[in-house]
């Protein structure tokens, strides 16, 4: 590195400054991602349809 590029970098030389990064974040694949979601949600649907019909059927033992 030499001067005018430390003089650029506001006399900054601290390395994580003077060296580039190597860039570590994960690719996502969105449409899988969003398939997985959808397939969540439409489970839990279904596990709410049960637990209401579990529900109903304790009231009516209740009674």
């Amino acid at each position: 590195m030499d001067n005018a590029d430390i003089a650029a970098n506001g006399y900054n030389i601290a390395v994580s400054s003077c060296v580039e990064q190597p860039d570590t974040s994960e690719a996502v694949d969105i449409k899988a991602l969003y398939a997985k979601i959808a397939g969540i949600v439409t489970r839990q649907a279904e596990l709410r349809t049960q637990i209401d019909a579990i529900v109903a059927e304790l009231e009516e033992e209740e009674t």
